[in-house]
């Protein structure tokens, strides 16, 4: 049965990848193909760091999948602890990036182009 959970985890590694690799491309794409755009790289930043933590989540839930799947020891929990905070350290600063505001606010401090 672990070996099961343990593909599963893999997979879902594999699609947070894919994730990345494909909102990377396409925020590329849309960067190139508005050239006349006056704030293009600014959406050009945004699209990426909302593909980066969509990207994130995705990996966190695959490493939470792949340690439940092996042996659990306080080493391998303590790994996954210092995964999850690093990456959600990332998030947080992904958002105070992208949105102008902590997560945990509720309006942004300064106003947002939008998409």
């Amino acid at each position: 049965m672990s070996g099961w959970i343990h593909l599963v985890g893999v997979s879902i590694e594999v699609f947070g990848v894919f994730i990345l690799v494909a909102g990377i491309v396409w925020a590329t794409v849309l960067y190139v193909s508005r050239s006349a755009e006056t704030h293009r790289y600014d959406q050009y930043r945004i699209r990426i760091g909302r593909t980066l933590l969509l990207g994130l989540e995705v990996l966190v839930a695959a490493d939470i999948i792949k340690t439940i799947a092996i042996e659990l020891t306080f080493t391998s929990i303590g790994l996954l602890a210092g995964l999850v905070l690093i990456r959600t350290f990332l998030n947080w600063t992904l958002v105070l990036e992208i949105e102008g505001r902590w997560p945990w606010q509720r309006t942004p401090q300064y106003p947002v182009a939008s998409d």
